[in-house]
């Protein structure tokens, strides 16, 4: 692998760990500024705008979550461990992935409810 790629593919996993726990401090901000929001009703107008801000961060930081692990799937070698690590491997890779899904949709679907009820 030539030094860009090497460098592409640590800066593409960086910004993938990166909006990863933005993501998550954006739900956070979401959760917390609701309260605000509920507690302050002289505020809440502007609680509930700087909510959706948020909200709306969470949806980019999780595309460019799956755009990132899009990408990651494809710096694995072959075999590096040998075959039978390797099927197991990519079986759980799959797990991972399918349950970590169902968390960003259930999250956002949640941040959603959340910043415009």
């Amino acid at each position: 692998m030539d030094k860009v790629k090497k460098i592409a593919v640590v800066l593409n996993g960086f910004v993938h760990d990166f909006m990863t726990g933005y993501w998550l401090s954006a739900l956070i901000a979401v959760r917390l500024l609701h309260g605000f929001r509920l507690e302050a009703p002289p505020v809440a107008g502007t609680l509930a705008q700087i909510e959706r801000f948020f909200f709306w961060n969470s949806v980019g930081a999780a595309i460019l979550i799956f755009a990132t692990g899009g990408m990651r799937s494809f710096t694995y070698v072959d075999n590096f461990y040998g075959a039978e690590t390797e099927r197991t491997r990519r079986k759980m890779l799959v797990i991972k992935h399918v349950v970590l899904f169902v968390v960003i949709g259930g999250g956002s679907y949640w941040g959603y409810c959340t910043a415009f009820s």
